[in-house]
């Protein structure tokens, strides 16, 4: 089992900046991959980042060249660096962090945190 905790959204003005910060309750050395992803009102749930246990980052293309994803293992915490901030940025964020598996994979979630960028 492993817990996430986001932290470090709110308001913000567009132009502006915010870090997430996702802390896992154990080591994320082992974890396949660790995501970003958010969500609005009546909308799926969309990946914004993740990266790999070797450090191989994707983005969406919405957020390319604004968003930057890291981890730090020694921590067991996720970054999501967001600069430039648009309005259409607001959403509530999720951290998730994946272990592949033979069959199933396991999947974990934190609460979520919300972005909020005003115009």
């Amino acid at each position: 089992q492993v817990q996430l905790v986001e932290s470090g959204g709110g308001l913000v003005q567009a132009g502006g900046s915010l870090r997430l910060s996702c802390t896992a309750s154990r080591s994320i050395f082992g974890i396949n991959r660790m995501g970003w992803y958010r969500q609005t009102p009546g909308k799926q749930r969309e990946l914004v980042a993740d990266i790999t246990s070797g450090g191989t980052s994707r983005y969406a293309d919405s957020v390319k060249g604004r968003f930057s994803i890291s981890r730090d293992n020694a921590k067991n915490t996720v970054y999501l660096q967001m600069n430039s901030l648009k309005p259409e940025d607001t959403a509530v964020y999720y951290c998730k962090a994946t272990q592949v598996r033979a069959i199933v994979d396991d999947v974990y979630w934190g609460q979520g945190t919300q972005v909020t960028v005003s115009s």
